[in-house]
């Protein structure tokens, strides 16, 4: 007997950050698919806390910014690499790196200390946004399998029942242990491997806390309140802001608030040290040897005779468990119509708030080929998908092995343990410190290694020669013609009713440029074959200041830069830090003087160039590309 399959596009297994990222941008791109979630509900567990300034560019991309420092998080500042065995926490660092900057091209800061289950609820809200997405949740997949030019698969609901999919495609996102790579794909040769040449793979405890304040009345002995500390200003002292990496070398150690100053939470992370088992180090007796330490403080550091220790009735334990913390990636991370993206594909160490954000980055930029492949169904040509997703893949690795180098650097401080090297660390940052050049770099961080442009191979979506591959700097733009509120230029460019897989973007120098630009792109989208439409190309004018009246018809899409003291007194900024650092023409610069800019919807430049032919060669390219 026939099995009868419910038909759609894409099916996503797992809907974590990265298989929510991925149904948020399908559906904005109006792709149907179904995702299955084993959990019922959405995982209590505040596992990752850190998320990149890339990461928050992609919650931006699906709608949900507003919620991002009113619900999900909080920037989380400077980043303080501190030394030493003794287990203090408000000690000099050696080296620090302020985060809430906006120097890294996104228009964001550095990095933002989430809670996760808030930032996958919003994830989900944005999922739910669209028409084209059903969510299964307390699903359980027991079966994959190709043929032909579908994906067939079944899943377990909560009764028990057996339900079967057809689809043009299945993603795994369900992470190291999820079915799609320990079952289908793993049989089949693909398999987790060493994923840089300096290999990180040890065991650490994660431990969060819940922070209640102790007051007079409930610790009327707590010594501190007759030198006239409040309650506020306690939990100050002992959980200090901005985030701490301890490069203890008897046992380092990473802890830091995260979620909303008013969570009051707290991450600590320590190294299970040769010959001790992980399990034991998460016990509450292990808890109390390790990090009771660094929340107890010298009397002396108040006059008082005795050492002072935070109330321990004032901590909530919400987790204490092992982790294995690696770099690896898979050897591949598809198999025909079948995905491997996030952490079912690669896994990172826990120095670099890389593990989230990647996944995101894996999302958005399988979204919009998935799209494209998707809408070539039917079709009586032969599917070209293998080459695309083959491309998708080389890239992805190569910006990988960038956020893997960099994750491993910041574990080289954290870990290092050789006297040697910790005497040469220390005194070659010192004198660092007094080149300006230098300092302002070691001060900013590694900002803009999520920028370095992608290398080509033959087959890859961008054009090498015209400033392909290249990450598109965010500005903050204001539209021409009104009093209209400072936005991101992504979401003028990106817009959630935009048909088009490709984008264009005029960036022009001078207001007297629109008219001629506005006729080439007439011209140009009537050979575009439907890819670009002239109502979706935005104009931007790389002034700060111009005259309304110079726009003699219809601006709509017409848009000038804003300055960061606009952006520090919109509502975008409400908050977060004002952006220090900020560059409005930075833009214009990368650009190098090029007004059309063919973008992909993963923010990387297909083609940029400076006149009506070269515009009509590559919109050409992009075509047959698009169309295969």
């Amino acid at each position: 007997m026939d099995i009868e399959h419910e038909t759609t596009d894409v099916v996503i297994c797992g809907c974590g950050p990265t298989g929510a990222m991925l149904s948020a941008y399908l559906g904005r791109m109006s792709i149907p698919h179904v995702v299955i979630e084993k959990e019922a509900e959405i995982t209590t567990d505040p596992r990752g806390i850190a998320l990149d300034e890339d990461g928050i560019r992609a919650l931006q991309g699906v709608g949900i910014y507003d919620a991002i420092y009113s619900d999900i998080g909080t920037c989380m500042g400077k980043f303080k690499f501190i030394g030493g065995t003794d287990r203090v926490l408000d000690k000099k660092a050696f080296l620090e790196m302020d985060y809430g900057t906006t120097e890294g091209g996104t228009g964001h800061v550095g990095f933002i200390c989430h809670k996760q289950p808030v930032l996958e609820k919003y994830l989900r809200i944005a999922m739910a946004s669209s028409n084209f997405c059903q969510l299964r949740t307390n699903a359980t997949m027991v079966d994959i399998r190709e043929e032909g030019d579908h994906v067939y698969s079944q899943y377990r609901d909560a009764q028990g029942k057996i339900h079967s999919l057809k689809s043009h495609f299945l993603v795994g996102a369900d992470g190291k242990t999820g079915f799609t790579r320990k079952s289908f794909m793993e049989p089949l040769g693909i398999r987790m491997e060493q994923a840089h040449q300096s290999f990180y793979d040890e065991t650490w405890v994660a431990l969060n806390w819940e922070i209640s304040l102790p007051t007079e009345t409930t610790h009327p002995d707590f010594p501190l309140w007759k030198l006239g500390y409040t309650p506020e200003q306690v939990y100050d002292l002992f959980f200090p802001e901005n985030f701490r990496f301890v490069c203890n070398p008897d046992r380092p150690a990473v802890c830091g608030r995260f979620g909303l100053p008013s969570d009051r939470l707290w991450r600590f992370e320590f190294v299970v040290l040769a010959g001790e088992d992980g399990q034991e180090m998460s016990n509450p007796e292990n808890i109390e040897k390790v990090v009771f330490p660094y929340i107890t403080h010298p009397g002396g550091k108040y006059g008082l005779i005795q050492d002072i220790t935070f109330p321990e009735d004032c901590i909530l334990v919400l987790r204490s468990r092992p982790f294995r913390f690696a770099a690896r990636s898979c050897n591949k991370w598809s198999h025909g119509r079948v995905v491997l993206c996030g952490d079912a594909a690669h896994v990172f160490p826990p120095f670099g708030g890389q593990g989230i954000a990647s996944g995101f980055r894996d999302a958005i930029s399988l979204a919009w080929r998935l799209v494209l492949l998707c809408r070539r169904q039917p079709s009586t040509k032969p599917s070209n998908h293998e080459e695309v997703l083959s491309g998708w893949y080389i890239e992805r690795k190569q910006q990988l092995e960038r956020s893997l180098a960099s994750t491993i650097e910041n574990g080289r401080f954290v870990t290092q343990g050789n006297p040697l090297k910790i005497f040469l660390r220390n005194w070659s940052l010192y004198f660092m410190h007094f080149i300006p050049s230098w300092r302002r770099d070691l001060r900013l961080g590694r900002r803009k290694e999520g920028m370095v442009p992608y290398k080509y191979s033959p087959g890859l979506p961008f054009d090498l020669a015209h400033k392909g591959g290249t990450f598109l700097r965010q500005v903050y733009c204001k539209p021409v013609g009104g009093s209209g509120d400072v936005c991101f230029s992504d979401d003028i460019i990106f817009g959630k009713a935009k048909k088009g897989i490709f984008q264009l973007l005029v960036y022009l120098r001078d207001v007297n440029e629109l008219t001629a630009a506005r006729e080439a792109v007439s011209r140009i989208a009537e050979i575009s074959k439907g890819e670009l439409y002239c109502a979706e190309v935005t104009y931007l004018i790389g002034m700060l200041d111009i005259d309304s009246n110079a726009v003699t018809k219809d601006a709509s899409s017409v848009y000038h830069l804003a300055t960061g003291a606009e952006f520090a007194r919109s509502p975008l900024c409400r908050g977060r830090p004002e952006p220090e650092y900020y560059d409005p023409h930075q833009l214009g610069k990368t650009l190098g003087g090029n007004k059309f800019v063919l973008v992909r919807p993963d923010r990387i430049v297909y083609a940029a160039c400076d006149n009506d032919s070269q515009l009509e060669e590559e919109v050409s390219e992009a075509v047959a590309y698009l169309h295969a």
